[in-house]
């Protein structure tokens, strides 16, 4: 640094430097997993929803395969960004549990939507938005353009890093937008009602259509102004209702509208006439009133948009658009950025989806879109948004285009793979089990257990219960389990949790009894794959969801088949906490899952505990939606498919793509959910079919099962 300003030409008047700045991108391309699909499949581009870290993500956009699908639609002409710029903070969402409504029942919980796993401090912002807006340029199409959304906490930091990777010459607007009237009042500072959106191009050629807004102080004066007003002496302007002009043959008549003259313009009683016979005025019941014009938007098409938007309120709480999700932008806002910045049939993307109002939007504008977020009810209420939307489409005969749900393979499955590289086979040797050893204590370590030795089935402790972990990519089968109860009971433990990536959950029932005979507590926890990463785990961040089973079962009529939910059972321990069992400060509360149940805990303002309160009074309470795929044989992941080169199968980890056919979820409006499907025909020759059923409860959590369906 101190002689390159000597040594090298290209010199940087302004430089924007923070600790840990690097110019290295991560550009590995991880394999895309497709999870779901919704409609279809139809030739041409399906929209994509991505569950995962948005880093990876853009990578594999960028260096992966799917970057040819992109390229072949033109590319991305629009990304809109909403990064989590309240550096530090958790975004928390609040839950409605059941089928009652009331801000004031107890069956309403606060979860964590979105958690700032960056860290606290804007060194640890910068270095993620740098890195990931690098990744975003490259994938922009040369004439495509980036509107990122900040606040006064971190716009003028925003604007310096977008200066430095799409250049001065590639900004095009500041814009302002007033997303409330007022804001509390204060004695020591003006009130904050804006958030700041900075608009940069690719390139010096970017899309721009042009917008009008009507509301205005214009327009509300012209609308104001079209009255027609007669007055019988001097024909002025006058305020006051006057008696109905077509009744009083001696009236002349005044309008007045835009720029008019001083007088206003002189209407005579026969082009009144004529306009009341063209249906161009509106009459009004009371002769004494007022009469107007009907038509006006022809004559004044509104102002042309500025950078400062005042006419675009936040979502209010009785809003039809609200789901309550905490950084929810208005329809509104992101219909006037996609409207201007990209035609019908562009690709746009938003890789901090958040309550996904970009995907509805550019749905309902015919724009193709892509969407990514790390958040597991991001992902959840986006896709309960989208088949909103669809539905209201479908109505009025608008074709919708499927859209995918996906993951990526993260480097956590890629290790596991490495583990056991071939499911069905343990790691004998070698390699694989110091690597397995090494999974083993990153998990623990995450669960915040304390490794124990001198078990054979065992691996640590957590308090005054026993773990057992399986580390490979592995289903926790009921030989395992039923290893690790024997050994609990051989040394009197009375609790045991399980952690493992999948389980074998067609024999888990069989297990619970066993456990209940032997006077064990066992508890079930899915592991999940950040405990690979230490920006997670270094920040005790990491939640292992509990593990819960479905109960269906198949209907018939005539020649068509439903299926009905029939139980949802979380398999938590007694006593179980995610907390350590440590409880609600004083005068707070906080919910638990305890013995597979939701419960609040609650203290008074002086420590002392409160009654527990049990929010899930059944068990369709923790259900927020479920969907039926009615013959789920033969739809493999592309990603399965066999390797020409080897003969092998390419990704041995990827499964079977749900075909969501038929759900039903909860929205802040509705409350209700059915638990029978509607019915679907089948071949009335018999046989077997198979057909999957998904639930996500209200934790976000989600669970599937098979079931085998005879017919004829």
């Amino acid at each position: 640094d101190k002689y390159r300003f000597l040594l090298f030409e290209n010199k940087r008047e302004v430089e924007l430097v923070w600790n840990g700045k690097t110019n290295e991108v991560f550009d590995r391309a991880l394999p895309f997993r497709i999870v779901e699909r919704v409609g279809g499949p139809e030739p041409g581009w399906t929209n994509k929803l991505i569950s995962g870290d948005n880093k990876p993500i853009l990578s594999s956009l960028k260096n992966g395969p799917l970057r040819e699908e992109v390229e072949r639609v033109g590319g991305i002409k629009l990304i809109s960004a909403d990064p989590p710029f309240d550096v530090g903070s958790d975004y928390r969402i609040n839950i409605e549990i059941g089928d009652e409504k009331s801000a004031e029942h107890p069956n309403v919980m606060e979860e964590t939507a979105y958690r700032d796993t960056w860290g606290k401090g804007a060194d640890s912002f910068l270095s993620m938005i740098h890195e990931r807006l690098i990744l975003m340029r490259e994938l922009l199409a040369e004439d495509g353009s980036i509107y990122v959304h900040c606040d006064w906490r971190v716009n003028y930091l925003l604007r310096s890093i977008m200066n430095e990777i799409f250049s001065e010459d590639c900004f095009v607007n500041e814009i302002i937008w007033r997303r409330k009237q007022s804001q509390a009042w204060s004695s020591n500072q003006f009130g904050v009602t804006n958030d700041t959106i900075l608009l940069y191009s690719k390139a010096n050629k970017h899309v721009f259509n042009a917008s009008r807004t009507r509301d205005d102080e214009n327009t509300k004066k012209y609308v104001r102004e079209r009255f027609i007003h007669a007055d019988e002496n001097n024909r002025r302007y006058m305020k006051s209702p006057l008696v109905n002009p077509l009744n009083r043959p001696n009236l002349r008549y005044v309008f007045r509208g835009i720029n008019p003259p001083k007088n206003g313009w002189l209407y005579s009683k026969e082009r009144m006439e004529r306009m009341h016979s063209n249906n161009e005025l509106v009459m009004p019941k009371n002769p004494d009133s007022r009469i107007y014009r009907k038509i006006y938007e022809d004559d004044y098409k509104g102002q042309m948009v500025q950078n400062v938007w005042t006419d675009i309120p936040i979502v209010n709480p009785m809003a039809s658009e609200r789901v309550n999700y905490p950084t929810q932008k208005p329809e509104a806002l992101l219909r006037r950025i996609i409207e201007t910045s990209s035609n019908e049939g562009d690709l746009v993307a938003d890789f901090f989806c958040g309550s996904g109002t970009t995907a509805v939007v550019a749905e309902k504008l015919k724009r193709k879109w892509i969407l990514a977020d790390i958040g597991k009810f991001a992902t959840h209420v986006t896709k309960k948004r989208l088949f909103a939307v669809r539905g209201e489409l479908e109505k009025e005969n608008v074709p919708c285009r499927p859209f995918e749900v996906l993951t990526l393979e993260t480097l956590g499955s890629a290790f596991l793979a490495a583990v056991n590289p071939e499911p069905g086979k343990d790691a004998a040797t070698g390699k694989g089990k110091a690597r397995e050893s090494a999974s083993r204590e990153s998990i623990l370590k995450a669960y915040g257990a304390e490794p124990a030795s001198g078990f054979k089935t065992l691996d640590g402790k957590k308090r005054d219960r026993l773990v057992a972990v399986r580390a490979s990519n592995l289903p926790a089968t009921r030989g395992f389990i039923l290893g690790a109860l024997a050994e609990c009971f051989r040394r009197g433990a009375t609790g045991l949790d399980v952690l493992a990536f999948e389980f074998e959950t067609e024999t888990l029932p069989e297990v619970l009894g066993e456990a209940k005979a032997k006077g064990i507590d066992l508890a079930f926890k899915r592991v999940p794959s950040e405990v690979f990463d230490k920006r997670h785990s270094e920040n005790n961040r990491i939640v292992f969801p509990h593990l819960a089973l479905l109960e269906a079962r198949p209907l018939f009529k005539d020649n068509m088949v439903a299926v009905e939910l029939t139980n949802y059972m979380v398999l938590s321990a007694r006593g179980d906490s995610d907390d350590g069992e440590t409880g609600p400060k004083p005068g707070s509360r906080e919910i638990i899952v305890r013995g597979g149940n939701l419960v609040k805990l609650s203290r008074d303002k002086n420590g002392r505990a409160k009654a527990p309160v049990i929010l899930t009074r059944k068990w369709s309470d923790w259900i927020d939606y479920w969907a039926v795929d009615f013959d789920c044989e033969n739809t493999m992941d592309p990603a399965c498919a066999e390797d020409p080169e080897t003969g092998g199968i390419k990704n041995p980890t990827a499964a079977y793509v749900f075909k969501n056919q038929w759900r039903t979820f909860r929205t802040p409006k509705n409350r209700t959910l059915e638990l029978a499907s509607e019915y679907r025909s089948f071949d009335a020759a018999g046989g077997t079919r198979k057909m999957a059923v998904k639930v996500v409860d209200v934790l976000g959590n989600e669970t599937a099962r098979v079931i085998d369906v005879k017919l004829g």
